[in-house]
């Protein structure tokens, strides 16, 4: 058991290291790349030097990274936990589902938004609606078992990646507030790997 626990803690950061990398040696190497003005996916388009290394290793590892976090805080459960908590954690599994098929679907460089662009859309709208609805299924599971505490940081969760994901950009670039998206979900991904699991 202790084993495992490790093994989950060590996933949980693993992922968004992992992605972190990535986004930042792929976008180095690639000429006139700017992170303030591209998007993270630009890097996987089709056309795009090393672009099917970088969705391997910035889409479909961590995506199946953060997969084996939510499948193993889901099976961590107490045998009584609530509906809330068992559909929370099975939303956290789709949300890395959807994260990694944006690896699996990348943009057309010379038509991001159109063919096989606008599915990938559909996988990074379906990774920021599970994600957001996860976290604040987490946090009514842990108000109700009064972890006040676990409750605010998966509020806060849902509300950053909801905010960033879609209600930011009228603030912010896009390109920094879909960066900042994936950062707290990646945030989050790795602080729940090491709470025990209880009720939520």
């Amino acid at each position: 058991m202790e084993r495992r626990e490790r093994a989950l803690r060590a996933v949980g950061i693993a992922a968004g290291a992992c992605f972190a990398a990535s986004l930042a040696g792929f976008g180095a190497a690639l000429d006139g790349y700017a992170h303030g003005a591209w998007p993270v996916a630009l890097l996987g388009a089709s056309g795009v030097p090393r672009a099917a290394a970088f969705n391997l290793f910035a889409y479909v590892v961590p995506g199946l990274l953060a997969a084996f976090v939510a499948l193993g805080r889901r099976a961590r459960l107490a045998p009584g936990a609530g509906l809330d908590a068992r559909l929370g954690w099975t939303l956290a599994l789709l949300a890395a589902v959807a994260f990694a098929a944006q690896g699996l679907l990348p943009l057309d460089a010379r038509a991001p938004d159109a063919g096989q662009g606008r599915l990938h859309g559909v996988a990074w709208g379906l990774w920021g609606i599970a994600s957001a609805a996860a976290a604040a299924a987490l946090a009514a599971a842990a108000l109700r078992v009064r972890a006040r505490w676990a409750a605010a940081g998966h509020l806060v969760a849902a509300l950053s990646v909801s905010w960033l994901a879609w209600l930011a950009a009228e603030a912010l670039p896009v390109a920094w507030t879909q960066r900042m998206a994936f950062a707290a979900w990646f945030a989050w991904l790795a602080c729940v790997a090491w709470i025990p699991g209880r009720g939520d």
